[in-house]
């Protein structure tokens, strides 16, 4: 069968058994069309067409309307223009062949709209908790605000220190001076579970929530491999030795940009030194303690990450497995 040259590329859907799809900003149908960033006359005949919409990054949160009682994202171009000129902008692809685009704003438009009850920016930890958006809303905006994050600070060259000048639809800075290119960047970090047998480790940092504890995680530095860092991770901040390591799912993390790759471990020693410049506590839970801070039902008000975060889906994972999970 002759396959329409013109028709949008059929998206593999998310399935259940996909665990990332179940974290917040995984689900992101975007169809990016890469290879309509370097023509500048099908940019500029996208912000025109009347079919597309912006999302409005003001500083480093989103503008959101209300219509119907509803929270939206989308806005036209002649909206955008009302708040003022805008910094920086990007084009992110088609959703349901409607074009995307990204704008960034400085915290000062706020000015344009203040006063008014029906628009104002709002937390991208707010939405997803809260849910005020669609998934299929929330992955595309939230790599709006990630790439919008990343041009308000890389305004000049690493290399010379001159200033840079956007490209390639808001996917690249080039130096003038040195001829220097420059990406948007993705730091990928580890988010482990480690198990022994039926209990798995969890800690909680000084920030966390009273009485929260989460996966341990931390960055992969340069030269190892997901499983080494996630070694490395546990021993630094737990003291627990790690044998197994085991893929399981990751999550796009817009603050301001990294990929969480989400792990199961299987720890070799138990005893738990904490390295208290990194964690405030650590220890074992048991898979029904798990299970019951997953419902909010532990008997000393103990809490996990709520199911936005890969860790709640982690931990979950291993509370539904009927054995061992690594």
């Amino acid at each position: 069968m002759t396959r329409d040259a013109n028709a949008e590329p059929e998206i593999r859907p998310f399935t259940a058994r996909e665990l990332s799809a179940h974290t917040a900003f995984a689900r992101n149908r975007l169809n990016r069309h890469s290879e309509r960033r370097e023509i500048e006359s099908e940019l500029a005949a996208l912000r025109v067409d009347p079919r597309t919409r912006v999302f409005l990054i003001v500083g480093d949160a989103p503008l959101l309307k209300t219509e119907g009682g509803s929270e939206r994202a989308r806005f036209t171009f002649a909206q955008a223009a009302e708040i003022g000129r805008e910094q920086e902008s990007a084009y992110l692809g088609t959703l349901d062949d409607t074009p995307l685009f990204a704008l960034l704003f400085p915290e000062t438009a706020t000015e344009a709209f203040s006063g008014r009850g029906d628009i104002a920016p709002v937390g991208l930890r707010a939405i997803a908790a809260e849910g005020l958006l669609p998934a299929d809303e929330l992955g595309p905006l939230g790599e709006a605000k990630a790439l919008m994050d990343w041009h308000r600070r890389h305004r000049f060259c690493a290399n010379c220190g001159a200033p840079t000048v956007t490209f390639t639809g808001g996917f690249r800075r080039d130096c003038p001076s040195c001829a220097a290119q420059h990406f948007p960047r993705v730091d990928p970090v580890v988010i482990m579970l480690v198990t022994d047998g039926d209990r798995c480790l969890l800690g909680r940092q000084p920030r966390f929530a009273p009485g929260m504890y989460s996966a341990l995680a931390g960055f992969v530095e340069q030269g190892e491999t997901v499983e080494d860092a996630v070694r490395r991770e546990v021993m630094e901040e737990a003291g627990v030795p790690v044998g197994a390591v085991r893929y399981l799912a990751s999550q796009p993390w817009p603050f301001p940009s990294s990929l969480m790759i989400g792990c199961v471990a299987r720890a070799l020693a138990t005893t738990i030194v904490v390295d208290r410049l990194e964690l405030e506590d650590a220890r074992w839970f048991t898979r029904e303690e798990a299970r019951l801070m997953l419902a909010d039902g532990h008997p000393d008000g103990l809490t996990a990450p709520r199911p936005m975060a890969i860790a709640h889906h982690l931990l979950r994972a291993f509370v539904e497995a009927e054995g061992d999970i690594v």
